[in-house]
């Protein structure tokens, strides 16, 4: 094996290259060996996405004390209509661009003009600024606040008390290298006379960036009289501050272009050898997870040899403003970007200025006036969201997702490929694995869809199900401070809007007896955990039903409420669930799991049940002959490595057990949430994200869990009717009072009638089934009595009597802290 073959070897094995074995890659004449290895450890890192920002170019001075050879931005006096934009000025173009989806605004600038310039002072002073970056700091912020669009600032070199302050009004910055080689500053080179192109200058801004916690951009610029080992030279000093700090979120590789006017207008680019080598030998010094940019408009007609070589980003992309450094150059039209980035293979996304692993980690890299906008911006992973839909929200669904669900022949990446075929064969798949597939975008995410499709046709045919029945939520009186949920109320709750209520045992009995007339077959009751009930009170509970309908199957009580009955009762969690059944309780619903993971439990559910009290509830509910649902909720704080824990944890329990009946995801419904309304939450998952988690799970609970269920009141109607296609056979209750979701602010309504299931079920071309609780059949008398039911009488919730804590009963707290 050769030195070079040895080196590509322990690349792709995760090692980056030593300064001295990166030297031998400056001595690799063609780019050929190197390109394979590039893109695998492109693929690695970012799979099929190709990532642009939407952008709009605000170049707020054209004044510059530096005299860059080949730099047309910089201007004189004379020649530039006003030393600096007006923050009018900006803002209207700002807004303009805000109307248009752009989600960035980046400001670039000569470097410290009043240094050089009585002009510059001059208009400074005039708007009572004492410098460049103080205007540009007022500038910044008034964009932030009356635009929202996101600043990323590119003022050059600055000190850290400056890049602090800037900080404060901007989420990134950034400065390019272009070189660290010292030579280019002597005279006849293309820095000479730039003081602030010194760069041991632009490498100390670089490394106080790191410092301040700024995620920051940086680069270099290739075809300006440097040499391979200098630009190799020039990457390892990028390497070297990133290593130190960890806040380079992208390295641009950027290629010449000679400019008339200019002292190097003569000077020949950078051919496409040159940059597909630089490009390949950047990815292998930074390895698979460091962003790679190259601009599309500098290199028209070959992006997809620069993909090869290994990039994962083209920059920003402006529909308002023109390449104000490169004007030569006209950006691509978005949808021939996203072409020319599918003949390469790979999927365009849109991203922020801030890049999803910074956006994620908001509370070390971001200023807290950007944490909240940032959060509730981004899907799970850190992407922007790039539809308004929410659940619960009557927004439609986007139509890209439901038409990209049903896409013909996409084209898959190997891995995700390789994954749908070891999940169809009823492999149990790996935590990777299933986080890997909660990823997929484009193709894969379409893939992953029709796999999960293609699964529930085998194990359940075209038939899809759904149950009559009513929810029944005895009390919103709570003492847990769950800080997602907009439902309870009570002394001890944070959140206290509304009445408390709890049930008297006459309004349970006439919504059973209603029901009943309805056609329903079940009530599913569900209420907070009140601090003056006991396990007797969810004996009575059971009784009070059973009492006024015999037939009615009681599908009730979380595993935190059953946990609380056993602890209050005394009793072991069998022998609770034992008198339950004997009360003659029929099922239980699988809520209050929210994410299985105690990582978030720390933070959403801090005193609730943990996750392995939580299927110790399930596991005793089976032993004692109990079927049971599997929720998750999910959409908030979570990301896709809690969702692999939370189907792993109940994948292995139903191999354990058997006794799950459905799994049912529930997104998140944001608008009334507490812990949304305090800023930290995002506002449910995506649209894409919803229709994954119904067909990630469909995939990774095969054989095990055969039915999927969507819920109406959270996805709509037009939300389920997209995740028919994507694995989902069953469409749960139509419910009747729907209290819980409505709380938290949906829009869907309490009922979705038979006559309305049917309808959506038909449309699909799939065929209706009413069930039973446990996905049996239901007689032909409940059937016709479901249809054309009467209205129901407005429900009465019984005021909770105030009531004093006589008992010194310690209440149940049995979560990973109180």
């Amino acid at each position: 094996m050769s030195e070079l073959d040895a080196i590509l070897d322990r690349s792709l094995h995760g090692g980056l290259p030593s300064t001295a074995e990166a030297r031998v890659l400056a001595d690799t004449a063609l780019s050929a060996p190197l390109l394979p290895v590039a893109s695998t450890l492109r693929d690695r890192g970012f799979a099929n996405l190709i990532t642009y920002s939407k952008k709009v170019f605000i170049p707020l001075t054209h004044l510059c004390r530096d005299v860059c050879h080949y730099c047309t931005f910089a201007q004189a006096p004379k020649k530039v209509v006003a030393p600096y934009l007006t923050i009018d000025q900006v803002l209207e173009t700002t807004a303009a661009a805000a109307e248009l989806g752009c989600k960035e605004v980046l400001f670039t600038l000569g470097e410290k003009p009043e240094l050089r310039y009585k002009t510059a002072r001059d208009a400074l002073s005039a708007m009572g600024y004492e410098s460049t970056t103080d205007y540009l700091h007022d500038v910044a912020k008034a964009v932030f606040d009356e635009t929202g669009l996101l600043p990323h600032l590119n003022p050059g070199t600055l000190s850290l008390s400056e890049l602090e302050r800037l900080r404060q009004v901007a989420p990134s910055m950034g400065i390019m290298l272009e070189s660290a080689a010292e030579r280019l500053t002597q005279k006849g080179m293309p820095h000479y006379g730039s003081p602030d192109k010194d760069p041991q200058v632009r490498l100390q801004t670089l490394a106080d960036a790191g410092r301040a916690s700024i995620p920051f951009t940086t680069g270099i610029l290739i075809g300006i009289g440097e040499t391979r080992q200098e630009r190799v030279e020039s990457l390892l000093a990028i390497r070297d501050v990133h290593e130190t700090y960890g806040h380079v979120q992208e390295i641009i590789i950027q290629n010449f272009r000679a400019k008339v006017g200019t002292k190097m207008v003569n000077a020949p680019e950078p051919d496409l050898e040159e940059m597909v080598w630089t490009l390949a030998v950047a990815r292998i010094l930074f390895g698979a997870t460091m962003s790679i940019q190259a601009p599309p408009n500098l290199s028209p007609g070959v992006l997809p040899r620069l993909v090869e070589a290994g990039i994962n980003d083209w920059g920003g992309v402006s529909p308002v403003t023109p390449d104000f450094v490169n004007p030569e150059a006209p950006w691509p039209e978005l949808e021939r970007l996203a072409s020319e980035t599918a003949d390469a293979g790979k999927y365009l996304h849109e991203r922020l200025t801030v890049y999803p692993d910074f956006a994620v980690d908001r509370t070390r890299w971001l200023d807290e006036k950007f944490q909240t906008p940032i959060l509730q911006a981004i899907d799970a992973i850190g992407m922007p969201r790039i539809d308004s839909w929410s659940p619960g929200e009557a927004e439609p669904p986007p139509r890209d997702i439901i038409d990209l669900v049903r896409k013909s022949t996409p084209l898959v990446s190997t891995d995700v490929a390789a994954i749908i075929d070891r999940a169809q064969d009823g492999a149990d798949l790996a935590h990777g694995e299933i986080e890997r597939l909660f990823n997929a975008r484009g193709d894969d995410f379409a893939a992953v869809c029709q796999a999960a499709d293609q699964l529930r046709s085998q194990c359940n045919g075209d038939v899809v199900t759904y149950v009559v029945n009513r929810n029944i939520n005895y009390t919103n009186v709570c003492y847990f401070k769950c800080q997602f949920c907009a439902f309870s109320k009570g002394k001890l709750s944070e959140n206290l809007r509304g009445k408390p209520y709890d049930l008297s045992d006459n309004e349970i009995q006439r919504r059973v007896h209603e029901a009943w007339e309805r056609g329903a077959t079940e009530v599913c009751m569900q209420g907070g955990i009140h601090p003056q009930y006991t396990g007797q009170t969810y004996l009575d509970i059971v009784h009070t039903v059973k009492t006024a309908v015999p037939e009615m199957h009681v599908h009730a009580f979380s595993p935190l409420e059953v946990w609380q009955g056993a602890q209050t009762a005394g009793l072991p969690l069998e022998s609770f669930l034992s008198e339950l059944k004997e009360a003659g309780l029929g099922t239980l619903p699988g809520t209050a799991a929210e994410v299985l993971d105690d990582e978030v439990r720390a933070v959403l559910c801090p005193d609730k049940i943990n996750t392995e009290q939580w299927l110790s509830v399930m596991r005793a509910a089976h032993t004692v002959g109990f079927n049971t649902t599997a929720t998750i909720m999910y959409g908030h704080i979570d990301q896709p490595h809690n969702w692999a824990r939370h189907l792993i944890n109940v994948r292995d329990l139903q191999k354990e057990t058997g006794g799950f009946t459905e799994f049912v995801p529930l997104p998140f419904v944001h608008m009334e949430a507490p812990l949304y309304l305090k800023g930290k939450a995002r506002k449910g998952p995506t649209f894409r994200e919803a229709i994954l988690m119904h067909a990630v799970a469909r995939l990774a609970l095969n054989p095990y869990i055969t039915n999927i269920q969507a819920s109406w009141v959270k996805m709509g109607h037009a939300g389920v009717m997209a995740c028919l296609n994507a694995g989902v056979n069953d469409l749960g209750g139509t419910l009747m009072n729907e209290s819980i979701t409505r709380a938290a602010g949906s829009a869907h309504g309490q009922e979705t009638s038979p006559e309305a299931m049917i309808a959506m079920i038909e449309s699909a071309e799939r065929t209706p089934r009413q069930r039973s609780t446990t996905y049996g059949d239901i007689s032909l008398e409940r059937h016709r009595a479901s249809f054309r039911a009467a209205d129901l009488i407005a429900i009465e919730n019984t005021p909770a009597r105030k009531y004093e804590r006589t008992e010194r009963r310690e209440l149940v707290r049995p979560g990973i802290r109180a």
